[in-house]
C-alpha cells in the first residue's frame, strides 16, 4: 500500500461520516496493513489516498509492539483542560517533527467494525495519536497548527533531507 505524501489534496479534504459497511470495513482493513508496514503510530485514510472517516490508532503500553486500533465516523466528545506539548510527525511527510500542544486526555466516540457506537478515553501518548489523526480525517494536516514561520522550517528541513 502507497503512502500519499505532502502535498497531496487528500491530505486536506475532510472525511464525511458514512455507516460502517464492507466498502468501510476494506478502507479500514487497508489502513491497518499500512500502518504495521510503515511502522505507524497512527493513519487516517487520506494518508493511503482513501478520504474515508477511519482512522488507526496505536495503543499499549510499548510503542515497539503496539497494539491497532480502528476507528470509524471517529469524533473527539471531551478533551482534558490540561495540554502537554509533544513531538509529532506524518508518514506523509518523512523525517519531520514539530513540537505540538495537545490535550493530555481525549474521549473520543466512534464506531466499531459492527457499526456500535462506542466512546473511549485515551490518555498521553494514545491521546496525542488519537487527536493527530482525527485531524487528519477532518482534512486538518499538522503542519497548519504551527506558526507561517515555524511551518516554513519544516517544510524547508523536509526538501533538504529529500534532496
Amino acid at each position: 500500500m502507497a503512502i500519499v505524501l505532502y502535498p497531496d489534496a487528500r491530505l486536506t479534504q475532510p472525511a464525511t461520516a458514512r455507516p460502517v459497511d464492507d466498502a468501510l470495513r476494506a478502507i479500514g482493513a487497508d489502513l491497518l496493513a499500512a500502518a504495521k508496514a510503515a511502522p505507524a503510530y497512527g493513519l487516517a485514510g487520506g494518508h493511503i489516498g482513501q478520504v474515508a472517516p477511519v482512522v488507526v490508532i496505536a495503543t499499549g503500553s510499548s510503542p515497539a509492539t503496539p497494539d491497532y486500533l480502528l476507528l470509524y465516523n471517529p469524533e473527539v466528545v471531551g478533551v482534558a483542560p490540561d495540554s502537554a506539548s509533544g513531538p509529532e510527525g506524518s508518514v506523509s511527510l518523512p523525517g519531520v517533527q514539530v513540537e505540538i500542544e495537545r490535550p493530555v486526555w481525549a474521549e473520543i466516540a466512534f464506531d466499531d467494525a459492527a457499526g456500535t457506537r462506542q466512546t473511549r478515553r485515551f490518555e498521553g501518548l494514545t491521546a496525542r495519536i488519537a487527536l493527530h489523526e482525527i485531524e487528519q480525517m477532518n482534512g486538518v494536516f499538522f503542519l497548519s497548527k504551527l506558526s507561517r514561520l515555524k511551518r516554513e522550517m519544516a517544510l524547508k528541513k523536509w526538501r533538504k533531507r529529500a534532496g
